[in-house]
């Protein structure tokens, strides 16, 4: 590797392996060196000004990781969510990302990105952080997506949501009172209580 890029590489190491545009030119690495590194494969591109270190292992999830970086106030939402908690089987095509009520928009070319708002409790209840591939990534807990499933089942289809708890109820570890706690929240509770029911 060139002599030139050490320094750069240690300051990437330094942070996981992953630094935005913004945060290697604080770190002493000029926008020309980034480039330079990322053409001669030293560096990938993960989103428009996200750079990693082409050496580290494969990401597991380099999409949710990108948006995480990316988007640092959004957390991963509805069928992003509950792929990631394995309750579906719907593919993702785009990442979904809720963000607060009155944000401004995120600009991302790259992944596809879905933005919803929330708000309150809405937003900011159930968050989890799980470290994938070395970042630590918003998103929302299990029954918590399951509740905005069924709040957002006319955009996302009621299939996915009944699927989503089917799948849920099926685990030993299932929390009926903190889904339904996530359902008030969501203002749901009344609309899935009876499959609820209907399924224990």
């Amino acid at each position: 590797m060139a002599e030139r890029f050490k320094e750069a590489v240690n300051a990437f190491r330094n942070n996981g392996g992953i630094l935005r545009m913004s945060e290697a030119v604080q770190a002493g690495i000029s926008r020309r060196t980034l480039y330079a590194m990322r053409d001669e494969g030293v560096l990938e591109q993960l989103s428009r000004g996200v750079y990693r270190l082409a050496s580290l292992p494969g990401l597991e999830a380099p999409d949710l990781v990108a948006v995480a970086t990316r988007i640092p106030n959004g957390v991963v939402c509805l069928i992003s969510a509950l792929a990631f908690h394995d309750l579906t089987t719907q593919i993702p095509h785009a990442v979904d990302v809720a963000i607060a009520r009155g944000a401004e928009k995120p600009r991302i070319d790259y992944p596809p990105v879905n933005v919803y708002w929330f708000s309150g409790e809405a937003f900011t209840s159930g968050i989890d952080t799980p470290k994938i591939d070395g970042e630590f990534v918003r998103v929302y807990g299990p029954e918590k997506s399951i509740a905005d499933a069924f709040k957002y089942r006319n955009k996302i289809g009621m299939e996915v949501a009944l699927e989503a708890l089917r799948n849920w109820r099926a685990r030993r570890e299932s929390n009926i009172e903190r889904l339904l706690d996530y359902g008030r929240i969501c203002r749901v509770e009344r609309i899935m209580r009876p499959y609820l029911e209907a399924m224990t």
